[in-house]
C-alpha cells in the first residue's frame, strides 16, 4: 500500500512510540509485506530468523524488536511489538468503510459495464469498460478491474488475507490493506473468491479465465491467458506464468513459482516450485509417467507381500 503523500519518520515514531534510527525526515512511501517490498516501503520483522531478510531486503523502513546497526540508506523504528504496530498503521491509514449503498458513490464504474441488481461495489472500487458483474457478487474496497471482465455470481473479490500470528490467548490477524487487481478480460467464475493482498495487489492478469469454485490467496500472482479450473485452491505470495494451465481441484502450496506454460492435471497437489512447458501430475505432483508407474508398482504390493511370483 502506497500512502497518499510520503510520511516522516518522526511521524510515524510518534504515532507508535518507537524509538528512531536515522534521519527523523526520512521520508516513508508506503508499506508493504516483507515478499512484496519495494524501495521507499516500510515492513516489519519480529523473529531473529528473519532479521537479515528484512534488513537486507529493498524496505527502507524497518520496524524490528532489537536494536541492530541500520544499514546505509535506510532506517529503523524499534519497538516491542513491530507486528501490532504494523497493523495499527494498516488500520490508520486504510480504515474500514462502512457501505451507504450496494454501489458506492465513490466506485468509478466504466462506460458499458452492466452491473446485475444485487451485486455489490464498495468504497473507492475502479471497474473499467464493458465489463458484466452478476448478481450477488461482491467487489470489496479499492479493487480494480480492467475492461471486459466478466466476474459470475457469488464471486468475492478482495476479501481479506488469511494471516494471523499465534498468541497466547488465540490468534491475531494480520489487517488487510492491499487490493485485487484484476486486468481485462478476465473471467471469473461463479462463487470463486480472489483474496486481497496484505498490503499489496493480488493480481490477475489480461485474458486469464478462472472456472467456478476457486481460491486465490493474498498477494498471489497469476499470468496472462492462464486456465484455473474449477475447485483450485492456490495459496498465498505464488506466482503462475503465462499461459499456465491447471486443471480441476488442484492445489497449490505457497509461495511457489509455476512456469510459462506448465500444465498440471486434476487433482493434484503442488508442494514445489515447478518448471515451465511441462505437463504434471499426482500427490505430489511429479511427470505423471512416473506416478503411473508408481501406482502399478502399489498394486502389485498385495501380491509381493502373499509371496505370489510376479
Amino acid at each position: 500500500m502506497k500512502f497518499s503523500a510520503p510520511i516522516k519518520l518522526s511521524e510515524l515514531a510518534a504515532l507508535l512510540k518507537a524509538k528512531l534510527v536515522g534521519d527523523p525526515d526520512f521520508p516513508v512511501n508506503g508499506m508493504n509485506e516483507i515478499h512484496m517490498v519495494e524501495a521507499g516501503d516500510l515492513t516489519f520483522v519480529d523473529h531473529p530468523k528473519y532479521y537479515s531478510k528484512a534488513l537486507n531486503s529493498k524496505a527502507t523502513t524497518i520496524i524490528i524488536n532489537k536494536e541492530v546497526e541500520c544499514p546505509a540508506g535506510k532506517a529503523l523504528l524499534v519497538s516491542e511489538k513491530p507486528f501490532d504496530d504494523y497493523v495499527s498503521l494498516a488500520i490508520r491509514f486504510r480504515p474500514f468503510e462502512k457501505a451507504l449503498s450496494a454501489i458506492s458513490l465513490s466506485a468509478e464504474i466504466g462506460e458499458g459495464t452492466v452491473i446485475q441488481p444485487g451485486a455489490f461495489v464498495g468504497n473507492h472500487v475502479t471497474i473499467g469498460k464493458n465489463c458484466i458483474i452478476h448478481a450477488n457478487a461482491s467487489i470489496y474496497d479499492h479493487s480494480v478491474i480492467g475492461d471486459e471482465v466478466i466476474i459470475h455470481s457469488g464471486a468475492v473479490i478482495g476479501a481479506d488475507a488469511y494471516y494471523f500470528q499465534r498468541r497466547l490467548q488465540g490468534w491475531k490477524k494480520l489487517e488487510s490493506c492491499g487490493r485485487v487487481v484484476i486486468e481485462d478480460q478476465v473471467e471469473v467464475g461463479a462463487c470463486t473468491t480472489i483474496d486481497k493482498g496484505v498490503s499489496g495487489d493480488t493480481t490477475i492478469s489480461f485474458g486469464t479465465k478462472l472456472d467456478n469454485h476457486t481460491q486465490i490467496g493474498h498477494d498471489t500472482y497469476i499470468g496472462r491467458n492462464c486456465l484455473i479450473g474449477a475447485h483450485c485452491a492456490i495459496a498465498g505470495v505464488t506466482r503462475i506464468e503465462d499461459d499456465v494451465i491447471l486443471w480441476a481441484r488442484v492445489s497449490v502450496n505457497k509461495d511457489l513459482i509455476i512456469g510459462n506454460k506448465a500444465i498440471v492435471l486434476a487433482m493434484s497437489g503442488v508442494d514445489k516450485s515447478l518448471e515451465g512447458g511441462k505437463t504434471y501430475w499426482g500427490v505430489p505432483v511429479d511427470d505423471p509417467r512416473t506416478k503411473w508407474k508408481e501406482i502399478a508398482a502399489v498394486k502389485k504390493l498385495p501380491d509381493i507381500i502373499r509371496g505370489k511370483k510376479l
